[in-house]
């Protein structure tokens, strides 16, 4: 892994860029200004650039957040979440009929075409888990005891990260969920990164592809399960693990993953 102090010094090598949104393009609460001009950079290069989000949520939601953050448009023809590929699969009742959605109200809109569907969670045929209930967003006992009784359904999780950054504030994710669900002996089903369905919906086999992120179990080892190159930048969901840049192989071994480079901040 080599430290990468500029993206122009490597762009021309790829025809397509695979990038993680928070953590990368933003923090929850405001653009980052350098990840901004390395896409206007590689958008004046005319490369492909694809967004791959594990937003619980379908990638018109996302597009219309990023929008209100007042990143360009011209940016957003290719934006895929895992809630989108989450929604393909649950309209066509690829899991059963009823379901019980574990998650805030914000969520709902992975849902919207079979909403008619949502029951109790002792006669769903599956959990629709996209995050955590907003009045429970840091009591992981309270998912422990709630699910324990429930573990012969699936889970479907729609976000498989455990945490996120929302400005300093770190925040659990429905991955955090997902893993109690495991650790009690459930199934779970994983849309979005490191699972390579996802991945298939974004570039061609035959595409030069890099991807860029900043979350080690998802955008990484994503990357690593596609064979493609990517990017660790450092000072994501990973800063509190590491005091200097020496220690960053470590963190990489402790994951059980490989990058071809990293950057603190994505940068042109």
């Amino acid at each position: 892994m080599k430290e990468l102090n500029h993206l122009s010094d490597i762009y021309k090598n790829y025809d397509t860029f695979v990038i993680d949104l928070w953590g990368v393009m933003h923090n929850g609460m405001a653009l980052n200004q350098k990840a901004i001009e390395a896409i206007k950079q590689l958008k004046n290069q005319s490369k492909k650039i694809v967004f791959l989000s594990n937003a619980p949520r379908p990638s018109s939601k996302v597009i219309n957040f990023l929008l209100k953050m007042n990143m360009d448009s011209k940016y957003l023809s290719n934006v895929m979440t895992s809630g989108e590929a989450a929604m393909h699969a649950i309209n066509k009742n690829q899991f059963g009929k009823n379901f019980f959605h574990l998650g805030p109200p914000r969520d709902t809109s992975v849902f919207e075409k079979v909403k008619e569907n949502k029951t109790d969670i002792e006669s769903c045929d599956f959990i629709l888990c996209t995050g955590l209930f907003d009045e429970y967003k840091k009591d992981l006992e309270f998912y422990k005891k709630l699910l324990k009784k429930y573990v012969s359904k699936k889970l479907v999780c729609t976000n498989p990260d455990l945490t996120v950054h929302k400005g300093n504030i770190e925040e659990l994710c429905a991955g955090s969920v997902a893993k109690i669900f495991e650790e009690l002996g459930g199934e779970v089903v994983y849309f979005g990164k490191p699972y390579k369905e996802v991945y298939r919906m974004c570039f061609n086999p035959n595409e030069k592809v890099l991807a860029v992120g900043d979350n080690l179990r998802t955008d990484i080892k994503g990357a690593n399960n596609l064979k493609i190159d990517c990017i660790f930048i450092s000072n994501g969901v990973h800063r509190d693990e590491y005091t200097d840049t020496s220690e960053l192989y470590s963190l990489l071994e402790k994951y059980k993953v490989k990058a071809n480079f990293f950057q603190k901040e994505f940068q042109w």
